[in-house]
C-alpha cells in the first residue's frame, strides 16, 4: 500500500515578501499561481498596469487578476494580460473597475488562490503549466461582467460568441524580439449575453463589437446577472494553435476548478515532500516550506510541448522557432550562488537541460545570457553562465559540449555585446593587460575585477577537467587577478585608478564607486574560489578570522557614495543590525561559511542559525531584501539542511548547521539523503560529533557525490561548541591557495 503524501503545502504562505516598495524590500514578490518552473504563472494585481511593485500588501484594492511572467520588480513584466470581474454597473478603465478586499478574506497558495471582494465578487485560479482555471461567482441579482485587459501595449483581440471564448495576442515587455507574440486563448464555460471592446485605457466603449487591435485596448462580457462562470486559460508564444493545443492538453480533462487545484495540489506536496523535514517549530517549517516554493519556480520553462509530446519553442533571442528546451527569466548574478547549487541536488535532469539551453541561447544571441527576461538584457555584472556550466559539469551533469562552452566562454570575455554591463565582459582589455579594470569612465570595476576573476576559476576548472590546456592556461592567470584590487594598508579591496593608483578619500562603509549594491565591507569577501589566498593577504588565519568577527560585530552606518541617496540595500543592513553583513543583497551571502575555510566551523554554526533565525520568517515582511528569482529563499532551504555551496564550480557543500531535527532529501534516483540532527532545537546549533553512513566525519564539507550516493549525515548538536572538531587541514573546503596560520 503506497504511503499517502504529506500536505506540506498547508506550510506554504504566498504572500510572503510582499510587504515591499522600492525603498524598502521585505523580498518585492507578489502571491504567484503556478507550478514549477511553469510557462506562466498568474497574480492578482493591485498596482497599476506597468507597475513593476504589481500586488503589494498593503494595497486596499485589487485591479485585476494577470498572467504573470515577472521575475523582479526591477525589470517589470512581459507577456502581461489580465481578467477583472465586475458587477453592477460596468467598468473596464483600471481605476473604476478596482475592488475592494481585506487579506482575512483572502487565501493564498501555489495551487490555489481566493478572495472575495468587498463587492460580494469571489474570484478563484488554479494554474496548470502554461495556463490557468479562474472561477469567478458573482451576488445574487446583481449585473456579472469579466473584463480582459489587454495591459499596455499592443494587443489583439476577438470574441467568439458561438464558441464562447476570446483569442488573440498580447505583445508588451522590454527584452522580446520584433516579432513576439503571446497568443492566448480563454474558453469560458457559459453563454455570453453580451460583449463589446474598448480602447484609450477604457475610456472609450463599444458595445457589441467582436473585435480590437491596437494599444491599451480590452474586452468585456456580459453573463446576466447573479451568476458563477468559469474560465479555462492558456497561451502560446508559438501560435494561437499551439495555445489552444496547450488549454486541450493540460485543461481539457478539468471540467471544474476543483480538478485543476487537485492536480496542482498533487504536485507542489510531491516536490515539497522530496525535502522532508522533521521537527523545528511550525513557524520553521512555514518559512521553509515557503522558501522552498519559491525556490522552484525559476529559470521559467519557455518550451512547449507539440502534439507529439516534443519540446520545442520560440528563441526570445532571435525569434526563431526550434526544436528542444528553453529556460528564461533569471538573473545569474543572483542565483549563480545557492539556487543553482540547489537545483542541482533535486533537479539533476532539468539541470542537464538547461545547460544545453544555455549553449543555444549563446548561438542565437551570440552571448551568453547573464539576466534574461525574456531575452537578452546585461543587467547587472559578472560573466556567470559559465559558473553554472562548470558547476553543472564538475557535479556530472554533462548534458552539453564542453569545448563549445569554453570557446563560448572566451568570446565572451574578450569583448563587448551591445546589451548592457554584462554582454560580454566590460573593461575586458584592461583587465587582460593591467590584471584590474581602471575606475573612472567604468564604473562598479572592483566588484566586476573580484567577479571576473571568479569566472575565470570556473572556466579554469572547466578547461582542466577536460584537459584542454589551451583554455586551462589562459584562465590559470587571470583567476588570482583578485590579488590586484587588495590594498594591504588599508585591509580593503579597492579602486584603483588607470595609473595603478587608489582611488582617493577611501572609506570602507561608502557604497557604489567601484562597487555594486553594496561597499568595501561586503565585497572584500568575494574570493570564492581562494578565501585561503585572500586569508594569506590579510596576514594568514587569525587575522582573516579577526575580520570575519568585525564585519558581524562593527556598527551598521554607511555613506551613501555615488547612489547619492539612501537604497533599499543600505536601509535593510541597517534593519539587519547585524554589523555590516548585509544579507539583503548577494555579495556577502557565502561569507558566514567563511570560517570553516580557517578551522573554526563552530563560528560559522553560530551565524548561519542567526541569520536564518534573525532574518527569515514566512509572513509578509519574510525576506530580508529581494528574494530574487529563488536565490533568497534558496539560501535559506540549503542553510536549512545544513549545507551551502560557497564556490560552485566545485563539488562541494560547506557543512554549516541545520535547522530541523531530521531532514530527507529524496533525490531524483529515488535514493534518499539524510541529515539527522541529534538533539537539534534553537539553543543546539552546534555539531559536537558528525558520521557519514557509520563513519567519523569531520570535515567542514561534504562532496556532491557523497549526497547524490543517498546516505545518513549524523550530526550530534549541542549548546556549546566543539572547538577541537574540523580544524585540520584536511577538514577545510577547496581554495585554490592553503591558509597560512
Amino acid at each position: 500500500m503506497q504511503a499517502r503524501q504529506p500536505d506540506l503545502l498547508r506550510y506554504v504562505n504566498t504572500l510572503q515578501g510582499t510587504d515591499s516598495d522600492p525603498k524598502l524590500s521585505y523580498g518585492n514578490t507578489y502571491p504567484t499561481i503556478g507550478l514549477p518552473f511553469g510557462q506562466h504563472f498568474f497574480s492578482p494585481q493591485t498596482g497599476k498596469n506597468g507597475d513593476g511593485w504589481k500586488y503589494q500588501y498593503r494595497a486596499q484594492r485589487i485591479r485585476g487578476f494577470q498572467q504573470v511572467h515577472q521575475c523582479s520588480p526591477w525589470m517589470n513584466d512581459y507577456a502581461v494580460f489580465s481578467l477583472m470581474p465586475v458587477s453592477g454597473k460596468l467598468h473596464v478603465q483600471e481605476d473604476e473597475r478596482a475592488s475592494t478586499f481585506h487579506h482575512q478574506n483572502e487565501l493564498c497558495k501555489p495551487n490555489y488562490y481566493r478572495v472575495k471582494f468587498d463587492n460580494g465578487i469571489q474570484t478563484e485560479i488554479s494554474p496548470t503549466e502554461r495556463g490557468a482555471h479562474m472561477r469567478f461567482s458573482f451576488p445574487k441579482g446583481e449585473a456579472s461582467y469579466v473584463v480582459l485587459d489587454g495591459f499596455l501595449k499592443n494587443a489583439s483581440i476577438t470574441i467568439l460568441p458561438k464558441e464562447r471564448k476570446i483569442v488573440g495576442y498580447v505583445r508588451n515587455g522590454l527584452f522580446i524580439p520584433e516579432n513576439f507574440k503571446n497568443y492566448f486563448v480563454i474558453q469560458f464555460d457559459r453563454d455570453f449575453k453580451g460583449y463589446g471592446t474598448w480602447t484609450e485605457g477604457g475610456k472609450q466603449i463599444q458595445h457589441d463589437k467582436l473585435e480590437i487591435t491596437g494599444e491599451q485596448v480590452g474586452a468585456y462580457l456580459d453573463f446576466g446577472k447573479g451568476t458563477q462562470v468559469q474560465a479555462k486559460i492558456a497561451s502560446s508564444y508559438i501560435s494561437p494553435e499551439q495555445a489552444q493545443w496547450t488549454l486541450d492538453r493540460e485543461l481539457g480533462a478539468h471540467k471544474k476548478l476543483e480538478d485543476t487545484k487537485t492536480a496542482a495540489a498533487a504536485v507542489w506536496n510531491n516536490l515539497l515532500g522530496r525535502v522532508l523535514v522533521e521537527g523545528g517549530t511550525e513557524e520553521e517549517r512555514a518559512t521553509f516550506y515557503s522558501c522552498l516554493f519559491r525556490a522552484n519556480l525559476f529559470s521559467r520553462k519557455f518550451y512547449e510541448i507539440d502534439q507529439q509530446g516534443k519540446p520545442y519553442y520560440f528563441s526570445p533571442y532571435d525569434g526563431k522557432i526550434y526544436s528542444g528546451y528553453m529556460y528564461t527569466d533569471n538573473g545569474f548574478w543572483d542565483t549563480f550562488r545557492a539556487q543553482f547549487p540547489l537545483s542541482n541536488i533535486l533537479h539533476p535532469t532539468m539541470q542537464g537541460r538547461y545547460m544545453q539551453s544555455l549553449l543555444d541561447a549563446q548561438e542565437q544571441a551570440g552571448w551568453f545570457p547573464t539576466w534574461s527576461n525574456p531575452g537578452m538584457s546585461g543587467v547587472m555584472l559578472g560573466n556567470h553562465a559559465i559558473s553554472i556550466l562548470a558547476d553543472a559539469w564538475m557535479k556530472g551533469i554533462r548534458t552539453f559540449d564542453p569545448e563549445k562552452a569554453l570557446a563560448a566562454y572566451l568570446h565572451e570575455v574578450t569583448g563587448r555585446g551591445f546589451w548592457g554591463g554584462s554582454n560580454g565582459r566590460e573593461g575586458w582589455e584592461s583587465y587582460f593587460i593591467k590584471g584590474f579594470i581602471p575606475y573612472g569612465k567604468i564604473h562598479e570595476t572592483t566588484a566586476k575585477t573580484l567577479e571576473y576573476a571568479y569566472d575565470d576559476f570556473c572556466a579554469y576548472q572547466l578547461a582542466k577537467s577536460v584537459g584542454n590546456e589551451y583554455y586551462a592556461q589562459i584562465f590559470e592567470r587571470q583567476m588570482f587577478n583578485y590579488k590586484n584590487v587588495w590594498d594591504p594598508k588599508a585591509g580593503f579591496m579597492r579602486g584603483r585608478l588607470e595609473d595603478g593608483s587608489w582611488v582617493p578619500d577611501f572609506d570602507p562603509i561608502e557604497w557604489g564607486g567601484a562597487f555594486t549594491e553594496g561597499n568595501a565591507w561586503q565585497y572584500t569577501w568575494s574570493v570564492f574560489h581562494d578565501l585561503g589566498g585572500l586569508a594569506n593577504l590579510m596576514g594568514g588565519q587569525q587575522a582573516f578570522v579577526s575580520k570575519l568577527d568585525s564585519l558581524f560585530t562593527i556598527h551598521s552606518k554607511f555613506k551613501v557614495g555615488t547612489y547619492g541617496h539612501e537604497i533599499h540595500e543600505m536601509t535593510e543592513m541597517v534593519l539587519a543590525n547585524m554589523g555590516q553583513y548585509a544579507h539583503g543583497n548577494q555579495p556577502v551571502q557565502h561569507v558566514a561559511y567563511a570560517y570553516n575555510y580557517a578551522g573554526e566551523p563552530w563560528k560559522t554554526q553560530a551565524q548561519v542559525r542567526k541569520i536564518m533565525g534573525k532574518l527569515y520568517n514566512a509572513t509578509e515582511k519574510g525576506f530580508p531584501g529581494d528574494e530574487d528569482q529563488g536565490q533568497m529563499s534558496s539560501w535559506y532551504v540549503i542553510s536549512a539542511l545544513g549545507l551551502y555551496s560557497v564556490c560552485p564550480g566545485t563539488t562541494q557543500y560547506n557543512i554549516g548547521s541545520p535547522i530541523f531535527r531530521k531532514a530527507t532529501i529524496t533525490l531524483e534516483n529515488g535514493k534518499k539523503f539524510v541529515i539527522d540532527a541529534q538533539g537539534n532545537n534553537t539553543e543546539h546549533v552546534y555539531i559536537q560529533s558528525a558520521t557519514l553512513n557509520g563513519k567519523p566525519f569531520d570535515r567542514n564539507w561534504i562532496d556532491y557525490q557523497e549526497i547524490a550516493a543517498g546516505g545518513v549525515l549524523t550530526l550530534k548538536m549541542s549548546d556549546r561548541p566543539n572547538k577541537n572538531r574540523g580544524r585540520l587541514e584536511v577538514d577545510r573546503p577547496f581554495s585554490l591557495t592553503k591558509m597560512k596560520p
